[in-house]
């Protein structure tokens, strides 16, 4: 075999987004299995944005108790994940468009604003931290810094891998590449941190009390949340539900739970006094062979902004069809390239819970209508609206800014879903007994 062709076949390729757009993928390109979808959101599990997350737990909660709450956020959450994930697998269709049987198509339209608005961000806050850290690495290395340049080369290549669609990223990037190199760093920081540091001293150190515990929980369980809203943009090429759901759950919650603890471990080792990225960046880089570790985590980091700006593409498709995806995935890059440069990470952990906040209610009511109410069933396009279920999400919104803001001490997201999956059963039960009375009265 020629060189030639050997580079030909290792090296990504890219390639036209699939034809159907929003439209159910066909059987034969479902072609993703079981390891395939936990490659994939093994590495979107993984992240600077993450340790930063991590981070954030202490020294609020004691690091035993950052752990627990670490464990506990990402199986609720990871678990809400999966679910959605098994109806993109059945249907064979996107996220927001499989909330048209649920809120109707004009209620779809409501979640579709906030996704895009929601993915905007996260495109802006990943190219934001690429670029602080592409900036770190170049300094030290070159001893040249340009972070706005930076920021446009990785914008670039993330619209690339995201012209190239999910079938080239997994198969032809993660696979072949980018989740074993990043495996291998990542088991580096874990045995460098036990090793250098007495971790068992930590975990007998109290925390200051300034975090409740559930609060804790929410901040974890929403880095999973904010991945549902784009989860059957993905699933939906998987062959097979059951695939679907144990590589996602599997994926995300190793890469979740060991990046959520590696940030809270940094920053009670490195003595980092805030837990700001440029901090944490520094205590990597500090390590032996950090700058390696950092390039490493960077480079991965682009998954994340790939699925965000490809995600925001097809999002915007639920509402207009006729755009062209590949446009609308350069214009996500520009705009997120642009809001990059200009933001700041002050309100980083307001925007997770908002993104709990919004997102929470919204599945609840979607996983008790295909579960519960439909008993594993996705009815046909419910007409433009459905009362009921922007009622029951409209009430779980508020529920969860409630607990926010007056017993964070209890954590918003388990009682909202739970509260909010009840409200809308309710009510949808309610609506089909008053149908039955008025087909018996007819």
């Amino acid at each position: 075999m020629s060189l030639q062709t050997r580079l030909r076949e290792w090296l990504p390729r890219l390639q036209a987004p699939p034809a159907w757009g929003i439209d159910p993928v066909p059987a034969e390109h479902r072609r993703l299995r079981w390891f395939d979808i936990f490659v994939l959101w093994s590495s979107l599990g993984v992240g600077l944005l993450v340790l930063e997350a991590g981070a954030l737990l202490v020294p609020g909660l004691s690091l035993l108790q950052a752990l627990l709450a670490i464990l506990v956020g990402t199986a609720i959450g990871t678990l809400l994940l999966a679910l959605v994930g098994i109806l993109g697998s059945e249907h064979g269709i996107p996220t927001m468009v499989l909330l048209r049987s649920v809120f109707g198509k004009q209620g779809s339209y409501l979640a579709t604003i906030f996704n895009v608005v929601q993915l905007v961000g996260w495109t802006a806050f990943e190219l934001w931290v690429i670029g602080l850290a592409a900036d770190q690495v170049g300094q030290a290395l070159f001893g040249v810094s340009n972070r706005t340049l930076w920021v446009a080369i990785f914008a670039v290549w993330c619209t690339l891998l995201a012209l190239g669609g999910p079938l080239v990223v997994v198969r032809e990037w993660l696979e072949k590449f980018g989740i074993w190199i990043v495996y291998a760093v990542t088991i580096w920081m874990t045995i460098y941190l036990f090793t250098q540091y007495d971790i068992l001293a930590l975990l007998s150190r109290p925390g200051t009390g300034e975090m409740p515990f559930w609060l804790g929980v929410d901040l974890v369980a929403a880095m999973p949340i904010s991945w549902i809203p784009l989860v059957a943009d993905y699933n939906r090429f998987v062959r097979r539900s059951k695939d679907s759901f144990w590589g996602t759950y599997l994926g995300f919650a190793l890469t979740n739970i060991w990046f959520y603890s590696l940030g809270a471990l940094f920053l009670l080792t490195a003595n980092v006094s805030e837990p700001t990225p440029e901090h944490l960046i520094t205590a990597i880089m500090a390590m032996t062979g950090g700058i390696v570790a950092l390039a490493v985590i960077l480079v991965d980091e682009t998954d994340n902004a790939f699925a965000d700006i490809y995600s925001t593409a097809i999002s915007i498709q639920n509402v207009f069809p006729q755009f062209n995806q590949r446009l609308l995935i350069i214009l996500t890059g520009v705009i997120g390239f642009i809001f990059a440069t200009i933001l700041t990470m002050s309100e980083y952990f307001n925007f997770l819970l908002l993104i709990g906040s919004l997102f929470v209610p919204l599945f609840g009511i979607v996983l008790a209508d295909y579960f519960v109410v439909r008993r594993w069933g996705l009815a046909e396009e419910a007409g433009e609206w459905r009362i009921s279920a922007l009622v029951a999400w409209l009430a779980g919104i508020l529920i969860y800014q409630a607990i926010t803001q007056w017993a964070p001490q209890i954590g918003a997201s388990i009682p909202c879903f739970l509260l909010t999956f009840l409200l809308y059963t309710g009510l949808r039960r309610l609506w089909q007994q008053r149908l039955v009375r008025v087909s018996r009265e007819g």
